[in-house]
């Protein structure tokens, strides 16, 4: 089992019907967990990459009525490092 997790953005808050459209995609086989952050919009989805695929996952959320807006990095890039102060 090879486990990813998927990050999205998304516009309009979810409805009651996409919550539970959403709460029934814990059947499909594969999705392990979801995770709705309302404060940041965001759903985090992990699941089993041996079985499922990125797009089908993206897929499962729209037709749950979830309007995605993108895909979210699930780490911030590393600050760059700081100019060197060259003392004149």
């Amino acid at each position: 089992m090879t486990q990813l997790d998927v990050l999205y953005r998304y516009g309009v808050p979810p409805t009651e019907a996409s919550v539970v459209a959403m709460a029934k995609m814990r059947e499909v086989y594969g999705v392990r967990h979801l995770a709705l952050d309302e404060a940041k919009k965001t759903i985090r989805v992990e699941f089993d990459a041996t079985r499922l695929t990125e797009p089908v996952i993206y897929e499962l959320l729209r037709r749950a009525g979830l309007d995605i807006v993108e895909t979210m990095p699930m780490f911030a890039p590393p600050a760059p490092p700081p100019e060197p102060v060259v003392a004149s």
